[in-house]
């Protein structure tokens, strides 16, 4: 799948293992750099239903926007790179047809 990155800022935490270590720890970082790997590997992103770290799609006002789990609350955030998302017939999103997504945040948005 094609990655891309919301910010430059972003871009570099998720390319220095250093930076990523220091804002994460090393486990966060580690599951983070694991989970970003898993992203470009995949075909699209139905290939995230069923392996570990819970990708999930955000309700409310960060609809659109989906997630996977890091230790400590803490979230891997992106959401489709397509403009319009794909979709199914009954309006959910296509996991199916996402070949390109855009990472957003690494945080805790709780």
């Amino acid at each position: 799948m094609n990655v891309s990155f919301s910010t430059t800022k972003l871009r570099k935490l998720c390319t220095f293992d250093r930076d990523l270590q220091r804002q994460l720890g090393p486990g966060g970082a580690k599951k983070a750099k694991s989970h970003l790997a898993s992203i470009a590997a995949a075909e699209t992103l139905a290939d995230f239903r069923h392996l570990p770290g819970h990708c999930h799609e955000l309700g409310a006002d960060r609809a659109g926007q989906l997630a996977l789990n890091l230790p400590d609350g803490k979230r891997l955030v992106f959401e489709p790179a397509d403009d319009p998302p794909p979709t199914k017939p009954d309006g959910g999103l296509d996991w199916a047809a996402v070949r390109s997504v855009r990472i957003l945040e690494i945080g805790d948005y709780h």
